[in-house]
């Protein structure tokens, strides 16, 4: 078939036929008709930059039901672009990627000398120091590596194998990984138990657990903050202000220590459950000096029906390494932080109990069913995110998972070990040098001492402490009239065994806690215990730089972990 012809146009025609008593039928011809004729040179016009403009105006003509129709069709009249220009390369392209790269690979003192500057001051005081809190410690190197690494460009929001970004192939393995060593710190089965590593901090992981098995007002119950609980297990202040969320979207109501002993009384702790009934019971607290009783809890939340809950925060480490009693063999769900004496980077863990009920477990929480299944697992995770979180902080999960390798190793036990003996020796040269700590001791890794019987306050002596590069917390102590006064210290050993103190290195630290005790009742006996009078006694004091320096020559003999030196 010939295609061209000389007639130009587009014709397309429809030919009605009729058939005696047919309906009418109508039938498309398909004849297609298209001509192209050569166009004359000079209906181009030549422009100044040599390029030619095309004037050509086309006619198409289309026939429907035997009428013409005619389109006119003004072109384009501007010129095509060289398709070779839009490749031809930008002078100033990689001056424009220097620029980026000229900021973005520069070590942190050629980024920003402010901020080094501060950076390096904190690391000389850590290292001429003496760190007695018991809520901190020192990491290892490859810690702060995976913590200072790629892995934190990377978001990750759901759990491995569910992640509602893509790109998270490895980041799944390193979670998972995670997870189980974190199961093989503990020495639990998968079958019995779950966890997620995602939570930010301890008091994240504690509130994941109200808003996955709590609805807003529920009731739980927690050791008193001013006998050594935590605030995230609700605490209001004496005048009633509510401090933590805890306590602002549940109903919290606490037990206390006796006030003699300053140990738990477990009996007074039954019959409070009994009459709150509280849908959740928590054990653990952050200044309590003594073994947990777990079974005794057991029994207790079964009376009351609740969901038994353990904050480990302080003790996961010795729990890990044997040295302590664990909460695993009562407890249904177990939270703890990750930086305390397990040493690794900070952040929080949740522990929860699957597979059947094994235990008066009959309770139904209000926004739950109730089965013969435990339902911690699912209501927690989505707790975690997307109620609370969003992605995790996956150089935090690597640094964790490289934590939880070393606390299977025999020389993770035997730093345990010796955390646990500097505690006791510590406690010991006080209690010879006449100091009053709550219990009379220590079973883990911190004591409290007493210094009202000194007539101190903690917070003037944790201010001359400071002072001279001793660094520890001052806290509340439940005294023998009930009230509460600011009248203690916490002290603990972990960081200090991380830098390789023994026990006689802590004897001479008790020497300088003592000397300090000293000096803070000679500047209270001078100006008073009003904090801004008695800093103006701090100044220049020849006792405070004498001991300033003895602090910092014996520190300056253990090396910083992870540093060079």
């Amino acid at each position: 078939m010939d295609l061209f012809h000389t007639k130009s146009g587009l014709s397309l025609g429809f030919t009605k036929s009729s058939i005696a008593d047919d309906p009418i039928s109508l039938q498309m011809d398909t004849t297609f008709r298209f001509s192209v004729s050569p166009v004359p040179l000079q209906l181009f016009e030549e422009k100044d930059d040599g390029h030619r403009e095309n004037r050509i105006e086309s006619d198409e003509e289309i026939r429907i039901w035997g009428q013409s129709m005619c389109v006119k069709r003004q072109r384009d009249p501007k010129p095509l672009p060289n398709p070779c220009k839009r490749f031809a390369p930008d002078p100033g392209l990689d001056q424009r990627r220097a620029a980026v790269r000229s900021w973005g690979n520069q070590r942190l003192q050629e980024a920003d000398p402010e901020l080094s500057e501060i950076m390096n001051k904190e690391k000389q005081r850590q290292f001429l120091g003496i760190e007695l809190i018991a809520s901190e410690n020192f990491v290892c190197r490859a810690v702060m590596e995976a913590l200072g690494s790629h892995l934190t460009n990377k978001y990750s929001e759901g759990m491995p194998g569910a992640r509602y970004y893509t790109g998270n192939h490895f980041i799944d393995q390193i979670e998972s990984l995670c997870q189980d060593r974190a199961m093989a710190a503990f020495n639990l089965d998968s079958d019995k138990w779950g966890v997620n590593v995602q939570p930010y901090s301890c008091t994240s992981a504690n509130f994941a657990v109200y808003t996955g098995l709590l609805l807003p007002g529920d009731r739980m119950m927690g050791l008193d903050s001013p006998s050594g609980g935590h605030m995230s297990h609700g605490w209001y202040m004496p005048g009633g202000k509510k401090v933590s969320a805890a306590s602002i979207f549940f109903e919290s109501f606490p037990y206390k220590v006796n006030p003699q002993t300053g140990f738990i009384d477990y009996n007074k702790l039954e019959e409070k459950a009994l009459d709150y009934r509280p849908k959740i019971l928590i054990c653990g607290g952050s200044s309590y000096p003594r073994e947990w009783d777990y079974a005794r809890f057991r029994q207790i939340a079964d009376r009351c029906g609740a969901v038994l809950m353990c904050d480990m925060a302080h003790i996961s480490g010795l729990v890990a390494a044997k040295e302590c009693a664990s909460p695993f063999d009562y407890c249904d769900i177990v939270t703890s932080t990750t930086h305390k004496s397990l040493r690794g980077p900070r952040g929080g863990i949740i522990f929860y109990r699957r597979g059947a009920k094994s235990r008066k477990q009959g309770m139904c929480l209000s926004n739950g069913d109730c089965t013969d299944q435990l339902d911690f697992e699912e209501k927690i995770n989505f707790a975690v995110h997307a109620s609370l979180q969003g992605g995790p902080h996956n150089n935090h999960i690597a640094a964790l998972a490289i934590a939880l390798k070393q606390v299977t190793t025999p020389e993770y036990k035997a730093y345990m070990q010796q955390v646990k003996k500097n505690a006791q020796a510590l406690a010991s040269a006080l209690l010879k040098r006449k100091c009053k700590l709550v219990t009379g001791g220590t079973d883990n890794h911190l004591l409290l001492w007493d210094l009202t019987t000194l007539g101190l306050t903690g917070k003037c002596y944790e201010k001359v402490c400071e002072m001279c590069h001793i660094t520890l917390n001052k806290t509340t102590i439940f005294g023998d009239n009930g009230a509460i006064s600011p009248g203690g210290v916490r002290i603990g050993t972990p960081a200090m065994t991380s830098r390789g103190c023994l026990e006689s290195d802590f004897e001479t630290i008790a020497d300088f806690l003592c000397t300090a005790a000293e000096i803070t009742s000679c500047v209270q006996r001078d100006h008073g215990k009003l904090q801004k009078e008695f800093l103006k006694g701090l100044h220049n004091n020849i006792d405070v730089i004498d001991l300033r320096i003895r602090v910092e020559a014996f520190a300056a003999q253990f090396a910083m972990p992870g540093f060079d030196s």
